[in-house]
């Protein structure tokens, strides 16, 4: 797993619309980089929703909100679509970045799934917070919050 204050690790991934997207490209910028399990799951759709409902407010804090899973780039258009969200979801199929940031797996009805986890980046590329088996309900309250007073200091 990751420590906090070491450069997050770098990628090059695929969002829902078949572009590719590096960690380059947030520099100068606060990054939420949120981990999810499945595309159109229940407790992915609500973080999905909760963050496209906020996303002015995390725009209005210099607060880049991003998902991440290993679904492929057509399900996660798919999702973006059928729920019209505001974010962007990166593509991870072979699992590079997932298993370079130190994500776990836990076992639902005898399959492995990664673990709802966030890392929050700062403009330097340094990694500032981990939250780990994250409750989807009200996450992204609590991320602007953190995040606020990181920005405070």
């Amino acid at each position: 797993m990751l420590t906090i204050g070491q450069a997050f690790p770098d990628f090059s991934l695929q969002n829902q619309n078949g572009k590719t997207v590096s960690l380059q490209d947030y520099a100068g910028k606060w990054l939420v980089l949120y981990v999810y399990p499945k595309d159109d799951t229940p407790g992915c759709t609500i973080q999905g929703k909760s963050f496209t409902a906020s996303k002015h407010d995390f725009d209005e804090a210099g607060i880049t909100v991003v998902g991440l899973s290993q679904d492929d780039v057509a399900s996660h258009q798919n999702f973006c679509n059928k729920f019209s969200f505001k974010i962007d979801l990166l593509s991870d199929v072979k699992a590079e970045l997932l298993t370079a940031a130190g994500v776990g797996q836990s076992e639902w009805k005898g399959t492995m799934y990664w673990d709802r986890t966030s890392f929050v980046i700062d403009p330097r590329g340094l990694l500032r917070k981990i939250y780990l088996k994250v409750d989807p309900n009200g996450h992204e309250r609590v991320l602007l919050a953190d995040i606020k007073a990181l920005q405070a200091h």
